[in-house]
């Protein structure tokens, strides 16, 4: 899944180390994007594909991934962005400052971006899209961002000043939240921004590109900003950047190969070694933050017990799903942490691995046996364990987990029905009332500032994100205390306890954290996707000028 659920800054991010991206294949060196002269790199389209449409890009109401890239690099622009070490650095604003007391963050805007229609973008247009993101009745996905900040003013047209309650990483909402602007959306009620046409129709941005059309189920259409700030790098190498919707992965990569796809977003594992042998083609790779998870509904009966829920994750062989399934692209996950974060814990849901005598024996010890001989495990009621399990249609990776969890627990007694919806009905039937679901396989985007609370909180089991129904009182004290402690030795150990009842609790089934594989034809250059996301420094592709497409 490539739900948002992402959520930025302070001097120090949260990597262990810093995730350098790989490229491999038909790769060029860098050298040889380097020696490609200025002037030459202006001009062309370049065409980004992948399996599902974007529903949504307004910063405000969208869930989606993609949506969320976009808003980030493409057709808005945050306050902050990353470089390339994971470290902050101005954007919308040239600096900010915070009070000695840490309690008032301020930011200094930039006085020469302009909105796609020509209006002046000031610290006006932060203000009013960050009141309507705490404005419950927007249904900003990411109400997490602001959990530890407080009512916000505009001194001056470009400056922005917030209060805040003193926290770690207190920056990280402002790499990924985009501002919209002010005079076209002051008049829509909060309630009607997620229904309204700026997020589907005519977005107006203030980004490197602008938008130029949409055909839903098929493309998006931007091109180049011509004023975007000299400072900034100005308008980008690309004339024009369109997104094409491909849903069958053999197709893409076909219009991968054949040139009419110039990047292929999230390669499946499979098709990876033809995009390296292609000599066409390369292969970008890297660590990523996303997990893919089975999310079990404490709501059934089935899944109230923590000891069921150990049972099923040690019922499913899920170093088989990265061997098998991933071709070894991934890494068995045990919590939300990535293992290249400084806070992960290896220790935690190591007692998880693959062991379907113990899981047999913790689900008999939770009244689970077979009770009339036929293979199928019972309660006490004689009700045999049987469940649906959802994930969305189109992708193959997460249909044939689905059926590999099928297989697997069938061998200790479980009857699993995978069933496919479309990722618009998927979404509808875990995020709202009545959440009437067994379990699904979704992935989550973790942010390089870490908080968990849309997932596992007791407050926000009526929230977007609350899938399971989880709620642990103790849980619910690391995730309120976690957030606030600056200072990472005193943070870490209990980050390790956070981990280790997440762990033993087993809220979800973690499956894996993704090993990231884009695919590039060698006509378009210095593309470094990495750990920051897939449409990263997209300002500054360009493509070959010998192979350039108009």
């Amino acid at each position: 899944m490539r739900i948002r659920i992402l959520p930025f800054l302070v001097p120090s991010l949260g990597l262990a180390l810093l995730v350098a991206c790989r490229s491999e294949g038909g790769a060029r060196r860098a050298t040889d994007d380097a020696a490609v002269p200025e002037s030459l790199r202006y001009g062309g389209t370049a065409v980004v594909a992948s399996i599902g449409d974007i529903p949504d890009v307004n910063p405000l109401t969208s869930t989606d991934y993609t949506a969320n890239q976009l808003q980030m690099y493409v057709l808005f622009m945050p306050l902050l962005r990353f470089n390339e070490r994971f470290e902050p650095e101005p954007y919308l604003a040239r600096s900010w400052e915070l009070s000695p007391d840490s309690t008032t963050l301020t930011f200094r805007l930039r006085n020469d971006v302009y909105w796609h229609d020509g209006v002046k973008v000031t610290a006006y247009d932060v203000k009013f899209s960050y009141d309507l993101a705490r404005n419950p009745k927007t249904a900003f996905p990411n109400r997490g961002f602001w959990t530890h900040y407080g009512e916000a003013t505009v001194p001056d047209s470009f400056t922005f000043q917030v209060r805040l309650e003193p926290h770690a990483d207190f920056l990280d909402p402002w790499r990924t939240f985009a501002p919209v602007p002010r005079h076209i959306l002051e008049n829509v009620p909060p309630a009607q921004l997620a229904q309204h046409p700026f997020g589907t129709r005519n977005p107006v941005g203030n980004g490197p590109f602008r938008f130029v059309r949409r055909v839903p189920g098929q493309l998006w259409e931007f091109a180049a900003n011509e004023r975007f700030p000299a400072e900034l790098g100005g308008r980008p190498y690309l004339d024009r950047l369109v997104y094409r919707v491909v849903p069958e992965p053999s197709t893409l990569l076909t219009e991968l190969l054949t040139g009419r796809v110039d990047y292929y977003i999230a390669v499946p594992p499979e098709q990876a070694p033809r995009v390296q042998q292609s000599g066409v083609a390369r292969i970008i790779d890297f660590p990523d933050r996303s997990f893919v998870a089975i999310v079990w509904n404490h709501r059934r009966p089935f899944f109230r017990d923590a000891r069921v829920r150990r049972a099923l994750t040690m019922a499913i062989d899920r170093q088989g799903i990265v061997d098998g399934i991933l071709y070894g692209r991934g890494q068995v996950a045990n919590s939300t942490v990535p293992p290249f974060f400084w806070n992960y814990d290896p220790e935690a849901g190591r007692d998880l691995a693959y062991h379907p005598q113990r899981a047999r024996q913790l689900l008999a010890e939770a009244g689970w046996t077979d009770r009339n001989g036929d293979g199928l495990l019972e309660d006490a009621q004689g009700r045999p364990f049987r469940f649906v399990l959802l994930t969305n249609q189109g992708n193959r990776i997460r249909q044939e987990i689905t059926e590999k969890v099928q297989a697997d627990l069938r061998k200790v007694g479980i009857q699993v029905q995978p069933q496919l919806l479309e990722w618009g009905t998927l979404l509808e039937r875990i995020n709202k009332p009545p959440r009437d679901f067994d379990a699904v396989v979704i992935g989550w985007v973790t942010e390089f500032k870490i908080d968990d609370s849309d997932l596992f909180s007791c407050k926000k089991l009526d929230g977007p994100y609350q899938w399971a129904g989880y709620c642990n009182p103790e849980v619910d004290r690391l995730l309120d205390t976690l957030p606030r402690i600056v200072d990472r030795t005193r943070a870490k150990p209990l980050w390790q306890r956070y981990q280790r009842f997440i762990a033993q609790d087993q809220p979800y089934t973690f499956l894996y954290f993704v090993r990231r594989a884009e695919g590039v034809h060698n006509r378009l250059r210095n593309v470094k996707a990495d750990a920051r996301g897939d449409w990263v420094g997209v300002h500054d592709w360009f493509l070959d000028p010998s192979q350039r497409r108009r």
